[in-house]
């Protein structure tokens, strides 16, 4: 993969736009249309962009309440298991396994605590879950997209 500066760039403010023209985005870095659009078919070709798509705020669409639930599995529970469990629940929209006493954390937005009782159940009843801990966002701080700067 080939990346430089302008595509970085490039990247940045489609990351803080992605409707962005490529008329626009050619102003801004000093190239023309063609060429940015080059540049974007490029990075979608080498993977480096997967999608354009749009940031919803949960709490604007009524979903109140946020909540982070570290996962403790049965031995031997292969990542995919917990991911087809949490893939098949809209409310969770970040799940990893992660190091640590847990062995993954999921993020899960609801309506309202009730709501988020509800799919915390869900995911309690899995086979393979043995556990869960739950906490709940008071007041998020920062939420941005991952850096472009490698």
């Amino acid at each position: 993969m080939r990346w430089d500066p302008l595509d970085e760039k490039i990247v940045t403010l489609l990351v803080a736009d992605s409707r962005r023209s490529f008329a626009e985005l050619g102003a801004e870095v000093g190239l023309s249309a063609s060429a940015v659009k080059r540049r974007v078919d490029r990075l979608r070709a080498d993977g480096v962009i997967e999608a354009f798509t749009v940031r919803l705020d949960p709490a604007a669409l009524g979903w109140t309440v946020e909540g982070y639930v570290e996962l403790y599995c049965r031995p031997s529970t292969p990542p995919e298991a917990i991911r087809r469990a949490c893939a098949g629940l809209a409310e969770v929209v970040d799940a990893s396994t992660v190091s640590g006493d847990a062995d993954a954390l999921v993020r899960i937005v609801a309506a309202d605590m009730r709501h988020f009782e509800q799919v915390l159940e869900q995911i309690g009843a899995e086979g393979f879950v043995e556990r869960t801990k739950s906490v709940l966002v008071l007041s998020p701080l920062i939420r941005r997209p991952p850096p472009t700067v490698h």
